[in-house]
């Protein structure tokens, strides 16, 4: 059983009007979807927080489509400080979409890359990776099937982080690409937090249809 608690047809930039940005975030609307893009040079990557905290038990969906490449599309989930309080608590150190930030600062957080082209090595061979910080410990991977940019054709893939206490699964068109169980021999359990879109510069992608289902 599981019991829906957060949706967002992010269609149109009102529809995250009151999510936290990090970084330039340039948002606008493109057949139903919404269309995100780094609003200032290569290097300018940016972090998009959805306002709503989610439990320790749940299911993140949404749909996703690559417009131009490169770049690499990333999602951050169960994210609160190290001190165990919220990502935007007094006394934490500033973000600006800086990657280091998020994987060696004061955010204890997982994050899966499932699109990634922003280097040659990553366009060579095409994998998800799924990170613990902080500390920048991969702690699984698994292929990514999604084509590039010229064989999507604007086909959108529906993908699934599914976080049950200790336990992950990521999927992609419900197909299971790995699994993980957090024995915290990296740190502590992530608990708990937000979740967010990461897309690293100058990637363009189009995302709709999130859905946050609670388990428990």
């Amino acid at each position: 059983m599981s019991t829906l608690v957060y949706r967002n047809p992010l269609s149109t930039p009102a529809d995250v009007a009151d999510w936290i940005p990090e970084g330039p975030v340039a948002a606008s609307a493109a057949d139903g979807s919404l269309e995100l893009r780094s609003s200032g040079g290569p290097d300018d990557h940016f972090t998009f927080w959805c306002p709503e905290e989610f439990g320790d038990r749940i299911r993140i969906s949404w749909e996703f489509s690559p417009v131009s490449e490169p770049g690499l599309a990333m999602l951050f989930f169960g994210a609160a400080s190290v001190s165990g309080g919220g990502i935007f608590d007094a006394g934490l150190a500033p973000r600006d979409g800086s990657y280091p930030q998020y994987h060696s600062g004061d955010i204890r957080t997982l994050h899966v890359s499932y699109f990634r082209r922003r280097w040659e090595d990553e366009r060579a061979f095409h994998t998800a990776n799924l990170r613990k910080s902080p500390g920048f410990h991969l702690v699984a991977q698994g292929a990514d099937p999604l084509p590039p940019v010229v064989d999507a054709r604007g086909a959108f893939y529906r993908i699934t982080v599914e976080k049950d206490r200790a336990e992950v699964r990521f999927s992609i068109d419900d197909l299971l690409l790995f699994t993980w169980t957090d024995d915290e021999s990296t740190g502590p359990r992530v608990g708990s937090g937000r979740l967010g879109f990461r897309q690293m510069a100058p990637l363009v992608a189009r995302y709709r249809n999130l859905e946050v289902h609670d388990l428990s």
